[in-house]
This record gives C-alpha cells, sequence and structure tokens, in this order.
C-alpha cells in the first residue's frame, strides 16, 4: 500500500554528546528508521494497526510532528490494533486518556505532553487508573519531556508539506531507541 520514502538525510540527535567506545555507536545519534510514505489517513490508520502488532505492555511510541501531521490518526489505527475501548481522540484538553483493553491486551494510555513539563512525576500526577508498566503510553509532543519514562522508545516523526496546502502526503520515520527495539523488525511496518 505504502511506499518507503526516499532516504532524507541524518538521523536526528537524541541526547548530548559523549565519546563512544571504539566500535560503538555514537550515543547522541539515533539509529536509522524506518522510513515510509503515507498518501492518506486510512493509510496511516493502517500503519497504526500495524505498528500495535509490534506493540507490548510497557512500551512507550512518542509521536512528533506539526500541527495536523496525523499523529491522532496514527494513534486510532494503534487503539484499533490494539483492541480498545473507547474512541481515540485528541487527548488535547484533558493531556491524557486511558483506552482498557477489550480482550487480554494491554491499556492504550493515550497523553497529549503539549502542556507538560515533562518527566515521570508529572506522568503519576495525572492519576492514570493504570501502571505505566502495563500499558503502551503513547505519547503526542513529548520529545524532551518523556524520555525518562523508558530507555527503550519508539520514536514517530511524521513531517507533512507545511502551508496552505491539501497535500495529504506524509513521510513518517519510526525508529526504536534501546535494547527492546535494538532486535525488533520494524521494516514490517513498510508493507
Amino acid at each position: 500500500m505504502e511506499a518507503p520514502a526516499a532516504a532524507r538525510g541524518p538521523a536526528e540527535p537524541s541526547g548530548p554528546s559523549s565519546v563512544p567506545s571504539p566500535g560503538a555507536p555514537s550515543p547522541d545519534v539515533a539509529p536509522p528508521g524506518v522510513e515510509i510514505t503515507v498518501t492518506s489517513p486510512e493509510q496511516m490508520r493502517e500503519l497504526g494497526r500495524r505498528l500495535a502488532k509490534l506493540l507490548r505492555a510497557g512500551d512507550l511510541v512518542m509521536l512528533s510532528g506539526e500541527l495536523g501531521a496525523g499523529k491522532t490518526t496514527l494513534t486510532r489505527g494503534l487503539g484499533e490494533g490494539l483492541g480498545v475501548r473507547g474512541a481515540v481522540t485528541s487527548p488535547t484538553f484533558v493531556i491524557a486518556r486511558v483506552h482498557p483493553p477489550l480482550g487480554d491486551g494491554p491499556p492504550l494510555v493515550h497523553v497529549d505532553a503539549y502542556r507538560l513539563s515533562g518527566g515521570l512525576d508529572e506522568m503519576e500526577d495525572l492519576d492514570l487508573d493504570v501502571s505505566l508498566s502495563d500499558s503502551v503510553i503513547v505519547v503526542e509532543w513529548g520529545e524532551g519531556k518523556v524520555e525518562e519514562l523508558s530507555e527503550d522508545r519508539l520514536r514517530v516523526r511524521i513531517d507533512r508539506a507545511v502551508g496552505d496546502t491539501t497535500d495529504e502526503v506524509r513521510h513518517v520515520t519510526v525508529t526504536g531507541l534501546g535494547e527492546r527495539w535494538a532486535t525488533a523488525d520494524v521494516s514490517v511496518l513498510t508493507g
């Protein structure tokens, strides 16, 4: 359905720079990500459904991209793929929503961190009725705010044309960080 996007340059830095040991990857550069071109909201939801198959309790997914890029649409697909209850909508005004599972899977916690200053303490202050380690956590606008929740996280960057355009094309880059994602095959998202 979607074709992989053309190479778009080096990965973004993910933290402070330090000198790596010989042969080790530099800690300030994320591993290469999988790039996918999406041309419609339905394809974005389908990408979310495919991504849900890779997720398990305790996973942190950080979504970034311009306003209107498709972060919530992707999360709707995740919710469908995880089989959770309730309509997945933007949590902008409530900050976080918990979607309990309909079956044996984990709950989905959908957070809009735009107004959060960040960190585990603030997440716990939200009084979510779930354990973060027992849930799949999806955080929109989370970069620089919630990384301390887990060294293992999936970073999803959605780029779109900006300005006055009706173009539905999105370029999605999915990058796994940490030991959890070191051997995960995120290339399955391209097919």
